[in-house]
């Protein structure tokens, strides 16, 4: 067998140490990597490279297009940006897989029959990052969904559930509040699922589906999230299977993917031989699934569910109701290569197909063609005066010959005008709708709403931020106030 060109980092904190024993135990079990070393992480912030990565080594995981990568640390503070982020949209990392599984009764847990993969949309949502102070009150933060990314990971989330012979597919969004952009994530998971009948298909409210989750994970098998959401519960789902020190994270694009754990640094468990290294060489299983040598990541995965079985653990699973040997990081790696060969006897066994399976079946996105009409816009005001004051203000800026009058006015996400709620709480940031009222036709072209934002300026307000509003082949994009 050839060898695969794979980058690697070694990261910060317990990293090396980890990246050291995975490597060992993959590459005794015959894994055929020609491997390529970057340094990223706290080295590289503090040496003047915001994003924690030398510009250099992108030409390394350009070419090699498959990246095994320790924890790192971000430094506190302002100005360092999440090299996780960074790699995953550069790369076009779009899908995360995150396979949860308890190894009961070898390792703690309340679930013994928990097998849930969780597949999280990499790229979008409110990790875009992108966030502005618009007042002395108020920060905002932009949820950003879009149709072509929620397609892309549905599409994924299915894909894999057909590959590896996985029955349900389930969504959680919260598309009962914010209705428009996880509204989009659940409406294109309903389309989807149409194209897999074989595939049972459900959707949960996140906040209730976190709850099942902690209480009964057995009935989920893959799950796919925006975001935000798929970290957090990948997360949780981690902990409650045994530990999130044993669970191994892929991130997968069209034309590269990153393989690693989904715990940290642990900056202060570096260097002491006693980090357990089996959530960076489950990432390791799924990187040699991916680069086809599944023979390798069979010997080498039954060899560790041997250790697991044979109670030899590190200090972080270790029980002396079931552990037999408390080892550190080499001697579990040691550990795990003496069983090379040998099968588990209670834990199930891992068989993975001897041909590796395309990754995903690629549709290309198709835009549709709607009629978009300009009708409005939203301006945000500071404004820390009485509302009294500010509202005849507002509008006397819509009494214009554009007809595009003030149809509200709200204060985070709570209508204020026309109706009003006694007890409300005000910041100093208002939202003002201004609109062509329902049913009046034409369109608003981009110079009436400079010319509305002349008009406020005139009346000494200063606005913060302006929204342009849409119809979209007549349908309003986007949400009516709280109470409006």
């Amino acid at each position: 067998m050839s060898k695969t060109p794979i980058t690697v980092a070694y990261g910060d904190g317990i990293g090396p140490e980890i990246m050291e024993a995975t490597l060992h135990i993959i590459e005794s079990a015959g894994a055929q990597l020609e491997i390529e070393r970057i340094d990223i992480g706290e080295k590289m912030y503090l040496a003047g490279h915001p994003t924690g990565i030398d510009p250099s080594a992108w030409e390394s995981l350009r070419r090699t297009k498959v990246f095994l990568k320790s924890p790192i640390t971000t430094p506190q503070g302002g100005g360092f940006k999440s090299l996780n982020v960074t790699a995953r949209k550069a790369l076009g990392l779009y899908a995360n897989v995150r396979p949860c599984v308890s190894y009961h009764p070898f390792v703690a847990t309340k679930h013994p029959f928990m097998d849930v993969v969780i597949i999280r949309e990499n790229e979008e949502d409110l990790y875009a990052g992108i966030e502005h102070r618009q007042s002395q009150d108020v920060i905002s933060c932009t949820k950003l969904i879009s149709r072509p990314g929620c397609e892309k990971i549905v599409r994924y989330a299915f894909e894999y559930a057909l590959l590896n012979n996985r029955k349900k597919v389930t969504c959680f969004t919260k598309d009962n509040i914010m209705k428009m952009t996880d509204g989009l994530f659940h409406k294109v998971f309903d389309e989807i699922a149409m194209e897999y009948p074989g595939i049972e298909k459900e959707h949960w409210i996140v906040d209730i589906g976190a709850a099942k989750l902690a209480d009964t994970p057995q009935v989920f098998d893959v799950m796919v999230l925006p975001n935000l959401y798929g970290d957090i519960l990948s997360d949780i789902a981690a902990q409650i299977a045994g530990s999130v020190g044993l669970a191994g994270s892929s991130n997968i694009g069209n034309n590269a993917a990153m393989f690693e754990a989904i715990h940290g640094s642990a900056p202060r468990r570096a260097g002491q031989n006693l980090a357990n290294p089996s959530g960076l060489f489950l990432g390791s299983i799924l990187m040699l699934l991916h680069i086809g040598q599944a023979e390798v990541a069979e010997r080498a995965h039954n060899a560790w569910l041997c250790t697991l079985e044979e109670g030899i653990h590190t200090y972080d699973i270790f029980d002396e109701a079931v552990s037999r040997q408390k080892v550190g990081t080499k001697e579990f790696a040691l550990a795990v290569v003496a069983r090379l060969g040998q099968k588990p006897q209670r834990l199930k066994p891992v068989s993975y197909k001897k041909e590796s399976p395309a990754l995903h079946r690629m549709v290309p996105y198709c835009r549709p063609q709607e009629k978009k009409e300009l009708i409005g816009a939203d301006v945000f005001i500071e404004h820390q005066g009485q509302l009294d004051d500010l509202i005849p203000l507002l509008v006397r800026c819509g009494m214009a010959k554009d007809k595009m009058m003030l149809e509200m006015v709200d204060n985070r996400g709570m209508i204020v005008w026309p109706q009003r709620q006694p007890d409300l709480f005000y910041s100093d940031s208002f939202r003002a709708r201004y609109k062509l009222p329902d049913g009046t036709p034409g369109v608003i072209s981009h110079n009436k709403i400079i010319e509305l934002l002349q008009r406020i300026t005139l009346e000494n307000l200063e606005f913060l931020k302006v929204e342009l509003l849409y119809n979209f082949d007549g349908q309003p994009g986007f949400t009516r106030g709280q109470g409006q």
